[in-house]
């Protein structure tokens, strides 16, 4: 099966075992991975024949025709209760981000999990990117609900590494949301930066959203004041979904990204 495009790209199902292999080089591209941080061509191979579903994007065209520029990863998960999808991965090269193939790609996914009966995907994704909350919240309609501390182990000393948490991110399959502009940041504020550092503030007890400040680009950060932030919205977050709030959107103003925290209605 082939997904085009009116871009420069095209999206296809990948089941050549060198193309598998071609993969591991996007990963490197797209996070600078380490050879044991990258999942192997092998593993893509194996999943492709097992349920998953391993998709390529690749220039539409030209000398770099068969170079793989991004793609997207998941396979079936299953409890007790359902079986849905799991995305595991989705890698852009840097130099095609803003091309609108991550959307491309989830999209694309998207249609080859409803096609094996399944309605609801679920990937993580790290709550400081902004970007990718502009990507998952947005643009897809997917929301976060449950927030995930220390979710990996990515550096060898667990005393003195950077803490890896993860937001938990829901897709209904059947009921996608359809992608809008950011909002603007008109509700209470119980999470902000003052004097460049991150700030909890009480909540009002009737709210029924509230706004959570993210850093734009938490990576240029000096280490210190980026796990200020890490552990501030970690504890604005978890508190408040213990209350019952979801992650549904991000807000923009100007320069400043504020996740959009609303209370589940009641029974």
């Amino acid at each position: 099966m082939t997904t085009e495009t009116t871009r420069r790209f095209v999206i296809r199902d990948v089941s050549d075992p060198w193309a598998f292999r071609d993969l591991e080089d996007v990963q490197v591209a797209a996070w600078g991975y380490h050879d044991r941080e990258v999942t192997p061509g092998t593993l893509f191979r194996v999943s492709a024949v097992t349920g998953g579903i391993v998709l390529a994007a690749y220039p539409d065209g030209g000398p770099d025709a068969q170079v793989p520029v991004g793609l997207a990863y998941g396979f079936p998960a299953v409890n007790a209760h359902e079986q849905w999808h799991h995305s595991h991965l989705l890698a852009i090269r840097p130099q095609w981000r803003g091309t609108g193939m991550a959307v491309a790609l989830k999209q694309a996914q998207r249609e080859r999990a409803l096609a094996q009966g399944l309605s609801r995907m679920t990937w993580t994704f790290d709550p400081l990117v902004a970007r990718n909350a502009r990507l998952n919240l947005g643009k897809l309609g997917a929301r976060a609900t449950q927030y995930l501390p220390d979710w990996y182990a990515l550096e060898d000393n667990r005393t003195t590494a950077f803490p890896a948490d993860r937001f938990l991110i829901e897709w209904d399959l059947n009921s996608p949301g359809v992608g809008h502009a950011a909002p603007e940041p008109q509700d209470p504020r119980v999470l902000e930066e003052v004097g460049g550092q991150p700030r909890l503030r009480d909540q009002p007890a009737t709210a029924v959203q509230v706004l959570a400040e993210v850093p734009v680009q938490s990576e240029t950060l000096e280490r210190s004041t980026r796990l200020a932030w890490r552990l501030a919205l970690r504890e604005c977050v978890t508190s408040h979904m213990a209350r019952g709030y979801t992650v549904t959107d991000l807000a923009r103003e100007a320069d400043r990204a504020f996740y959009v925290l609303t209370q589940a209605e009641q029974p």
